[in-house]
């Protein structure tokens, strides 16, 4: 939003929400009707084209933001360091309003426009015309009433909004007051009414002049330099009429420069071109690939967890999972990514992230939950992990935390396969079990003095029932296979404070894994507080009872990046304690692994993680009441 919004600040179906693209069901209809009942030879081709030109420019943007967020997550040629945050992604999210917009306009200019219907598919002469026009008029009134937009009046009222990212990304292109993308609609139809007008337009010439503004659009925000140096070698004059995405990021850095649209001879010839625009084109390209001081590995959750991935769509990414039903729509996509997930089989950037002076790096492991529970998928995925685990060693990685990957005893040994076999790793491995455990304890509500343990019984079950047992809290089991699991592992350790009991209505506290089935769930008091043990989230059934996260902390402040919720489920700047172990192992210094069986002190890691800036999530109870 604009400092001082401006009349025409909002778009006209901001009321409706998701569902804004149902103002063009009647033109849709119409043109399915048509293709029903008429002859193919009496098809208007540009009214049937408009449809699928709309989702080719979503489609379009869409592969720019994920382009640009994996790049600027590697570093390789970015341009700006400081990253987005969530306020961004929040005024950014309708970045299709415009193409919603445009599409509104063609239905109506293919109806009342002269010449709009019936426009052949190719004619040479309007592409030229079509280019020149965009070269002399477009170009110039475009320079000039940018400038006017940087005018304290229109700028605080209109324009300020686009320029709240100063970090940008491709749909920063298009995120402006709706008044001032009504002025911009009328500059760019320019040439495209003109040819049409005059009987030489053509559908090519107008899908081409869409796709070249989207195109330079967002190449100009998307945060990373790609054109090659060697272009301009071999053609001098191409500085003067193609911009670089260096060029124009100078813009949102220094507001007063660099005005120009696609091609900076105005600001050449008016003098407004940043004199830093040629040393700042050279060092993004010279940029090298970030090497990173902690990497985190995840995996994906779902076929659809893609979506919600930093790369995915930013807006889903930034928010806790929740069912969208357009993903549905969307299934022929997601079933090509899942063959994909087959071929490619290595890690890639998601995201990155820094905290003080450490660059952090979250990477992705292209296998989906139920692919960890399939024992023929064990060696291929051991092998992918270890793979990240060297390249994270050939990086300069301090700590490698493995985060998802830590899926149990049974795949590999809670990490401790990776050190046996490469027993001279420099990049130190980290479960997070400890953190785990301290968040646990730190969970239950004061004055707890019994709990129910129920799930499946991982590295983190043990070390929490060994420490209830410790502080003299009881810890009840329902079943006789985890009671014998737990006793042989405890002993006489557990002080007296390990019992069996058939009764659910006994603790008022679960501590649950996975393996909790509903039919126990449900059978829990009223006002019962489950706390998950495990990574993933339970379930929620009961209205009447308490749910707290997956172990998770909120982050400090000096957290920088972060435009995205972790693991789909956590709350905006929340973050998993897999995650945050390895942090703070970095921050710390600490030299050992944190794998296999080994459990760090856990009052150590506590008080480490406090110091650092995290801190603890209420207790649902709490808040509640």
């Amino acid at each position: 939003m604009a400092s001082r919004p401006g009349i025409l600040t909002d778009w006209p179906w901001k009321p409706l929400g998701s569902f804004k693209y149902i103002i063009l069901a009647p033109w849709i209809t119409g043109s399915i009707y048509s293709i029903i009942v008429k002859d193919a030879k009496q098809w208007d081709v540009f009214n049937l084209a408009i449809l699928p030109l709309m989702l080719w420019r979503i489609l379009h943007s869409q592969l720019w933001i994920s382009l640009s967020r994996y790049r600027t997550a590697k570093g390789t040629n970015r341009i700006v360091d400081k990253g987005i945050e969530f306020d961004q992604v929040d005024r950014e999210r309708n970045w299709d309003d415009q193409i919603l917009f445009n599409a509104i306009l063609f239905y109506l200019g293919n109806k009342y426009f002269p010449g709009g219907s019936h426009i052949p598919i190719w004619r040479t002469d309007g592409v030229i015309i079509t280019m020149l026009l965009h070269v002399g008029p477009v170009e110039f009134l475009y320079y000039w009433f940018h400038r006017a937009l940087h005018h304290h009046y229109l700028y605080s009222r209109y324009h300020s909004h686009h320029h709240s990212s100063i970090v940008t990304e491709p749909i920063t292109s298009v995120t402006h007051p709706f008044a001032e993308h009504i002025v911009y609609f009328a500059l760019f139809s320019l040439p495209v009414s003109t040819v049409v007008f005059f009987g030489t337009g053509s559908i090519i010439a107008i899908a081409g002049y869409i796709t070249y503004i989207d195109l330079m659009n967002n190449m100009g925000h998307c945060n990373f330099e790609l054109i090659p140096n060697w272009v301009f070698s071999i053609f001098p004059p191409l500085k003067y009429i193609m911009y670089t995405p260096s060029f124009h990021s100078l813009h949102h850095t220094q507001f007063r420069t660099n005005y120009s649209l696609f091609m900076p001879i105005y600001d050449y010839i008016y003098g407004t071109m940043d004199k830093s625009s040629d040393t700042l084109y050279e060092i993004s390209l010279q940029r090298k690939e970030e090497t990173p001081n902690v990497v985190h590995l995840m995996h994906l959750t779902t076929p659809e967890s893609i979506y919600h991935l930093r790369v995915g769509f930013p807006y889903l990414a930034s928010k806790p999972y929740s069912s969208a039903w357009y993903l549905w729509l969307l299934w022929p996509v997601t079933l090509w990514f899942m063959m994909l997930t087959r071929i490619y089989r290595r890690t890639f950037v998601v995201e990155r992230n820094r905290f003080h002076q450490l660059r952090l790096q979250t990477w992705a492991i292209p296998n989906f939950r139920e692919q960890y529970h399939l024992k023929w998928q064990k060696e291929s995925i051991n092998n992918m992990i270890e793979e990240a685990v060297l390249e994270a060693e050939e990086k300069g990685a301090s700590v490698l935390s493995l985060g998802l990957m830590n899926q149990g005893k049974e795949l590999n040994r809670y990490g401790e396969v990776y050190v046996k076999k490469h027993p001279q790793l420099k990049v130190k491995l980290v479960d997070g079990s400890s953190l785990a455990v301290a968040v646990l304890l730190n969970s239950i509500p004061k004055g707890t003095t019994q709990v129910l343990l129920r799930g499946n019984l991982t590295k983190v079950a043990f070390a929490v029932a060994f420490s209830l047992c410790q502080k003299g809290i009881q810890v009840t089991v329902l079943r006789e296979d985890e009671y014998e699991k737990l006793d042989k592992s405890l002993g006489t350790k557990s002080e007296g404070k390990l019992v069996i009991s058939k009764s659910y209505s006994s603790c008022k506290v679960w501590l649950v894994g996975d393996d909790l089935t509903e039919k126990e769930q449900r059978k829990a008091n009223k006002g019962t507080l489950f706390i998950p043990f495990s990574q993933f989230p339970l379930k929620n059934l009961r209205k009447d009872c308490f749910y707290h996260t997956t172990p998770a902390m909120q982050t400090p402040k000096a957290f920088e990046n972060v435009d995205s919720c972790e693991q789909n489920w956590l709350p905006r700047r929340v973050m998993s304690v897999w995650r945050i172990a390895g942090i703070l192992h970095a921050l710390e210094g600490w030299e050992e692994h944190e794998c296999g069986c080994t459990i760090s002190n856990i009052d150590k890691v506590w008080e480490a993680c406090l110091k650092h800036g995290f801190q603890p999530l209420t207790v649902p109870t709490q808040s509640k009441s």
